[in-house]
């Protein structure tokens, strides 16, 4: 374990034990001040090593940086933090003594509210939240400065079920911001989006499809990863392959369109014909995506792949452009099937979304030319018999 990670593991272990001993005491108690103070300083030490730590708290796990902490795994905290809203957690390189204290003292609110009620109970609770700028950022995964916005309302969806997707269309789009600006992606936050989605599939013990509308287009990047991540993930199982490849295949098909963040957003909405000059630049996210995530993490070659061939044609045409014929892998034409779907159905600048009977009849043509037919077909034969259990979320009054 490096010493800036030892460093981390000590600052959150204060910070629950600050935690703990502030829930022991009654405000204004000189213990709570002690316990503070005491997890302050360790956090004063960690940033001497690191200025402007950062923490995601995903399920059981602890993720410090882009690094799992395997001392820390079933920390009986992370699942607490992250049943509050604090999934992520991110310091400036100065945090004074008081904003710390401050931030404590709102977690613990959190944490007794939540713990006040009954499971059942427990989403329906109005947590506080803090306001104004802080240098403690804190919220869902990928949610930068959440604790200054206004919690996100439920979607509503058919009628058997509720069900709220805005956090992982947050965090999607923060995936996106990540890559954007700095160049790298979040691997462990991605992969817990995928989980999430995973969850919310068989959230009912049935297989069901969370998928997402929208009004806005500004918001089709982000949804449109979200449900052929969902998509992908449904076909994968419905296909009978391992565990570990439906995982893999939701994370290729949520960051199939990764190199659609270096298209200026003008082009991307454009509401009609693209010129020459558009059109190649929309047509060089393929390439893109793939360079961005193999010189972020190699272990990706996967959704590398997919985000270079998932435009491609099994007779050759589509695009990028190749100078000699192969077969795509098989993760590129199970999420190309699910990327064509979704785009039709969607509500575009330049036309109306198209019915799913008209979509299904689409991709049956195409069948032989431009789908591989043992995934078309399993394509259609999935959403024949998962259709009534479609969870379609309109995120027309979410953020874009």
């Amino acid at each position: 374990m490096s010493d800036r990670t030892t460093h981390a593991v000590r600052f959150l272990t204060s910070m629950a034990q600050a935690l703990a001993t502030m829930s022991l005491y009654a405000e204004g108690h000189p213990a709570r001040a002690r316990a503070a103070v005491a997890s302050f300083d360790i956090l004063r030490e960690l940033q001497a090593a690191d200025p402007r730590p950062s923490f995601s708290f995903l399920g059981t796990d602890v993720v410090y940086g882009q690094q799992a902490i395997r001392g820390l795994t079933d920390w009986e905290w992370a699942p607490k933090l992250a049943n509050v809203g604090v999934q992520r957690l991110e310091f400036a390189d100065i945090v004074e003594r008081a904003d710390y204290v401050a931030f404590l003292e709102d977690v613990l609110a959190r944490v007794s509210a939540f713990t006040a009620v009954s499971a059942a109970n427990a989403a329906a609770i109005t947590l506080p939240r803090s306001t104004g700028p802080t240098p403690i950022r804190f919220g869902a995964v990928g949610v930068r400065g959440a604790n200054d916005q206004k919690p996100a309302e439920a979607v509503p969806v058919d009628q058997e079920s509720l069900l709220d997707l805005n956090a992982e269309v947050d965090a999607i789009r923060w995936v996106h911001d990540e890559v954007n600006t700095r160049a790298t992606i979040p691997l462990l936050e991605a992969e817990s989006i995928v989980r999430s989605l995973s969850v919310a599939m068989h959230g009912d013990s049935r297989m069901m499809l969370p998928l997402l509308t929208l009004k806005e287009f500004d918001q089709y990047t982000t949804t449109h990863a979200l449900n052929v991540s969902v998509l992908s993930m449904g076909l994968a199982e419905f296909m009978g392959l391992s565990a570990r490849e439906v995982r893999a295949f939701g994370v290729a098909g949520m960051l199939h369109d990764l190199g659609k963040v270096r298209v200026p957003k003008d082009v991307l909405t454009k509401p009609g014909k693209l010129t020459p000059e558009e059109w190649a630049l929309m047509r060089s996210h393929t390439v893109e995506g793939a360079r961005l995530i193999l010189q972020s993490d190699q272990n990706l070659d996967v959704a590398a792949l997919v985000a270079f061939e998932h435009h491609i044609m099994i007779n050759g045409g589509g695009y990028p452009d190749r100078h000699y014929r192969c077969d795509c892998h098989k993760a590129s034409v199970l999420v190309h099937v699910c990327d064509v779907y979704d785009a039709l159905r969607t509500k575009r600048p330049y036309r109306e979304a198209w019915e799913p009977a008209a979509t299904l009849a689409y991709i049956e043509r195409g069948i032989g030319s431009e789908f591989d037919p043992d995934v078309a077909r399993g394509f259609i034969a999935m959403m024949e018999k998962w259709e009534p259990r479609l969870a379609v979320a309109d995120l027309s009054q979410a953020a874009a």
